[in-house]
């Protein structure tokens, strides 16, 4: 039912209207944007009303922003505008079975831009559809925290080359079918950025722009209700500036939250996230979003201005750069996790609960906990969709719900300190080589560096490794959402253990699972007698036979019950396109073989078709599994 518009909504849009027209009477005419201005302005309005309406010249605000929104689609190149047109008629083309993601830093993989255009042939051989370059703009040396410390979100770090290169590589990606992602460090920025600079001087404008305040009144206020994110780097939320003032640093002391309490910041914002869009970004990774808005006597994370906020990001984007798309980063519990996921927030989210729990699995050889995470927690609203990984840049920690664990007998404390044991190889009998980041000997708690490959034992059985390589990406290569791969993993790189003799990464062993490019592997990675070679072998495999089932398109899982503690199954549903046929997944991840009996697939007609190495079953003869094996079965319904 259509929502009725009261007569003082009515009055309201006129009154914004007439000051956009009066503001942009100098611009052409624009038809397209004025469509777009009907149909979003409304909600906009709401947006931005609920965020700042209490301000007596937050409609002048909103009128200016939504000039701003027009000037920025009147410099929108005019290919970017053919992109919006074709995936606004296909607004679900990142749900394609044919998506592949690859994330990789450009000076440790590619040296610069212009090396990662030259990769561009390797990119296609792998079947990428979606690249992420991680944080790529200007930042402080050697304090960046690996770039996430951004000093300028419209200048390149010149190490890796300039704006424009960076523009020309969108545009040689798009016309090769790769999406560019890039990270938008949209809750804080560095020191010494420059409206960082201007506030550190003293500027009352840019002031405004922080969470600054004269004494330590409002900020122990403040600190009796919020966490200490990074205890041993300081402690509390805020830091004392150079001059007695006291600034909010939810993570380090070199990045400065932004206020977003302030709607010049959200203007200024969401100028910087058109001006990435109109250079060629796709997507714009929103990096810890649980922290964005803050309101004194809460806890400053996961607040419903964080979302409200999201949501006028939108609105603003749909009415200047209506393709681009945003992915959420929140490494929080996985209720909170779910809440950003919408289409009109973000769009797509890293699934951090399923790589966890990947990882759980195959230090338990049970896959109870990953089960219950995949029938409870996987399937998210239409429209879109996971990001599934096996690692990325960062460690792994466990976030797996404490309550979710109790059902299941287990004991959420206990058992991350046994994960947190087995993957630095402090538990007798592991085969992980991960190294500690944030280590407390005395609690047990840390979390875990570590490449793919080191992790699963490359260094100390190679052949057994792949296997574990191959099983954990066939669960995310498979569950539903675009897979994506930490580029060095697909060739089985491990860990690099001179990261401490680099500048600056001394005291973060995160470094260790973010090697530089591994040529040699890389000239190996067709011979399959190789363990890299194997692992490289499987997972074009997995990525061939995905984008041809249509099955896999999607996000939807359906439960599929083995009864066996080693076996994971899930089924992805298909559709009218597969004539009724259905892909059952099993992947044991016990070291020993694992038989299903017959009985166990009762619901499937007995003749079936294992998807990855062509093999046909009969299904009333039951199915078994040797240690670390997965299939694809293509199975019909009874």
């Amino acid at each position: 039912m259509q929502k009725s518009v009261s007569a003082d909504e009515m009055t309201r849009q006129h009154v914004l209207t007439a000051l956009f027209r009066e503001r942009t009477a100098g611009l052409s005419p624009d038809p397209v944007f004025d469509r777009r201005l009907d149909r979003h302005l409304p909600q906009l309005t709401e947006l931005f009303g609920s965020l700042y309406g209490s301000r007596p010249d937050w409609q002048e605000q909103l009128a200016a922003l939504v000039v701003q929104s027009a000037r920025s689609w009147q410099e929108r190149p005019a290919q970017l505008k053919e992109l919006d047109a074709e995936r606004e008629g296909n607004s679900g083309w990142f749900q394609s079975n044919t998506m592949l993601g690859g994330v990789c830093y450009v000076d440790r993989y590619a040296e610069s831009l212009e090396g990662v255009r030259a990769r561009i042939p390797y990119f296609k051989e792998l079947g990428l559809t979606y690249l992420h370059l991680m944080p790529l703009f200007l930042a402080p040396e050697p304090h960046s925290d690996g770039g996430y410390a951004v000093s300028s979100y419209r200048e390149v770090n010149p190490k890796l080359g300039t704006m424009e290169q960076l523009r020309s590589l969108a545009a040689e990606l798009r016309s090769n079918g790769i999406s560019l992602v890039v990270d938008f460090i949209f809750n804080h920025t560095s020191d010494e950025h420059e409206w960082a600079r201007k506030a550190a001087a003293g500027d009352p404008e840019y002031s405004d722009y922080y969470w600054i305040f004269p004494d330590r009144t409002m900020p122990d206020a403040f600190e009796q209700n919020v966490r200490e994110i990074f205890p041993e780097n300081h402690s509390g939320s805020f830091i004392q500036m150079e001059d007695g003032r006291w600034v909010w640093a939810t993570f380090h002391t070199y990045q400065w939250d932004l206020n977003y309490s302030n709607p010049d910041v959200f203007r200024a914002m969401a100028g910087e996230m058109l001006f990435l869009a109109n250079q060629g970004v796709d997507i714009l990774r929103m990096d810890a979003v649980a922290f964005i808005w803050k309101q004194l006597g809460t806890p400053c994370e996961n607040l419903p201005e964080a979302h409200t906020l999201l949501r006028a990001f939108n609105a603003v984007c749909r009415l200047a750069a209506p393709s681009l798309l945003f992915k959420s980063e929140a490494i929080v519990h996985p209720d909170e996790v779910a809440l950003y996921i919408d289409p009109t927030e973000c769009q797509i989210s890293y699934n951090p609960l399923q790589m966890a729990l990947i990882w759980e699995s195959l230090a338990t050889r049970d896959v109870s906990l990953l089960a219950q995470a995949l029938k409870r927690r996987h399937n998210i609203p239409e429209g879109t969709s996971w990001v599934n990984y096996v690692r990325s840049h960062d460690d792994i920690g466990w976030t797996f719900a404490d309550e979710d664990a109790a059902e299941l007998g287990i004991n959420g404390f206990d058992h991350r300190r046994f994960l947190n044991s087995f993957y630095v190889n402090r538990f007798p009998g592991s085969f992980a080589r991960g190294v500690p980041f944030q280590d407390n000997p005395r609690t047990g708690d840390c979390r875990i560096s570590g490449t793919t490959a080191s992790l699963c034992g490359m260094e100390v059985n190679p052949a057994e490794a792949a296997e574990r390589i191959l099983l954990a990406h066939s669960v995310a290569f498979s569950t539903g959402g675009i897979p994506l791969l930490y580029l060095g993993d697909e060739v089985g790189q491990v860990n690099d253990y001179d990261y401490a003799d680099e500048p600056g990464h001394g005291d973060d062993s995160r470094w260790v699972h973010r090697p530089h490019y591994p040529a040699a592997q890389y000239a190996r990675r067709t011979d399959p007698a190789t363990p890299g070679g194997a692992v490289y072998a499987g997972l074009q495999r997995m990525i061939e036979v995905r984008a041809n089932a249509p099955e896999f398109a999607g996000t939807t899982l359906i439960d599929f019950q083995t009864h066996n503690r080693g076996v994971l199954a899930y089924q992805r549903p298909g559709g009218v396109t597969t004539g009724g046929t259905r892909v059952l997944a099993l992947a044991n991840f016990s070291n020993v073989p694992q038989s299903l009996p017959a009985e166990t697939f009762g619901g499937f007609l007995p003749a079936a078709v294992d998807l990855l190495s062509e093999a046909r079953l009969q299904l009333n003869e039951g199915v078994m599994l040797l240690p670390r094996q997965y299939v694809w079965l293509r199975v019909t319904p009874v």
